[in-house]
């Protein structure tokens, strides 16, 4: 099923899936569409030809390439992307610390990095969590004292997704330990060759090496690399941390996994039982989808809608039920190596457990879903 759109829509459709679908390389879509694991190479190359045509950060202000579009031709522009398996523009860059400085920033640091933050000149990664500090973050310990014209840093975070391709790193540090623990933190846009900055690789229980260990020795951090004000960054966290759970629900590239998996499971679908767990999934994402256009409709004012909570909750738990269908319907053969070793089992059934075990960090990243609940308990339902 699909949303009934305008005349005037239906052509921005049209040309949304014209362009995904011709002007990045193919061999790029296909490493997505067989769950490969991207290069660098290839995230940089694909943002940089989507920025080049005005489509790598249309929800940025239209100054610094943005686009006036209407929320559903936002949600069409994504859609269409992932619908194509177009790498979708590095959320660090795109979704999390641009807005930010569009936000909060002045207008030297606008101008330092908002460009290259859209043509992925930069690399960003992000400093949030830390060992004791996860879902709990304003509990983070990393501290930056200033000294002169400078601050020094010291600490660690965890969980820096794809830390080993970054230049920079938007960091939350504690600028003041005496008060309030969500009213002494600061951000600050780190340089990652800076001397005292090391990053270490964490595997993860597929094999990969995705996240990673970041530690700050003695760091010295220009003052003008402080986003906004000092000690005023949990604001700035939750607006970002907003950004990111609208974002964390993918339902196009859920939709898209999913239909190819009813094309995989052919006569199998005369189970019923099967049949009406493919329907009941299908049903479960048109709803997700009507909930992302509201969240995306009443976020324009600056400040996360509250139901971006429900969007993190319920699109992680439909990206694992989705990856888990695909386990089922590999059988056996879901147990082969992921590796692309010369097997004759199909790629897909080689690749459909390692994606589901990787999955598994959705309900925990951006804010686990337990913590969501609450969120959701408090701001929504009042309780």
């Amino acid at each position: 099923m699909q949303l009934a759109l305008s005349v005037e829509d239906a052509e921005f459709r049209d040309e949304m899936r014209a362009f995904f679908t011709t002007q990045v390389p193919q061999e790029i879509r296909d490493a997505v569409r067989e769950g490969r694991e991207l290069s660098k190479d290839d995230f940089v190359t694909s943002m940089r030809i989507l920025n080049a045509h005005g489509l790598a950060v249309p929800n940025w202000p239209v100054e610094w390439g943005g686009q006036d579009w209407s929320p559903l031709r936002r949600h069409i522009w994504h859609e269409e992307m992932q619908r194509a398996c177009v790498p979708t523009p590095l959320a660090f860059n795109a979704s999390m610390i641009g807005p930010v400085i569009a936000q909060f920033g002045s207008q030297e640091m606008k101008e330092r990095f908002l460009p290259a933050t859209a043509n992925l000149d930069i690399w960003w990664s992000q400093g949030f969590s830390e060992p004791d500090a996860g879902s709990d973050l304003a509990s983070l310990r990393t501290a930056a004292v200033r000294d002169g014209d400078e601050y020094v840093v010291n600490g660690q975070k965890t969980w820096t997704t794809l830390g080993q391709y970054g230049d920079w790193i938007f960091t939350l540090v504690r600028t003041d330990p005496e008060v309030k623990k969500q009213a002494g933190i600061s951000l600050l846009l780190i340089d990652m060759t800076l001397p005292g900055v090391e990053v270490r690789p964490i595997e993860m229980i597929d094999g990969g090496f995705e996240v990673n260990e970041v530690w700050f020795t003695d760091v010295r951090v220009p003052l003008d690399c402080l986003v906004g004000e000092e000690n005023r960054a949990w604001d700035y966290a939750k607006f970002l941390l907003g950004n990111e759970r609208v974002g964390v629900a993918p339902v196009g590239a859920t939709k898209r996994v999913l239909a190819e998996a009813k094309e995989l499971a052919g006569p199998l679908l005369e189970d019923k039982l099967l049949a009406a767990r493919f329907a009941e999934l299908e049903n479960e994402l048109l709803a997700l989808e009507l909930t992302a256009l509201r969240v995306v409709a009443h976020s324009a004012d600056g400040k996360p809608h509250p139901a971006s909570s429900v969007l993190k909750l319920k699109g992680t738990e439909l990206q694992q039920a989705v990856t888990e269908l695909v386990v089922d319907l590999a059988g056996p053969a879901s147990l082969a190596s992921g590796a692309d070793d010369g097997s004759a089992l199909p790629l897909w059934t080689r690749h459909a457990t390692p994606t589901y075990l990787n999955f598994r960090k959705a309900s925990i990243y951006g804010g686990s879903n337990e913590v969501q609940r609450q969120i959701i308990a408090r701001t929504i339902l009042g309780l």
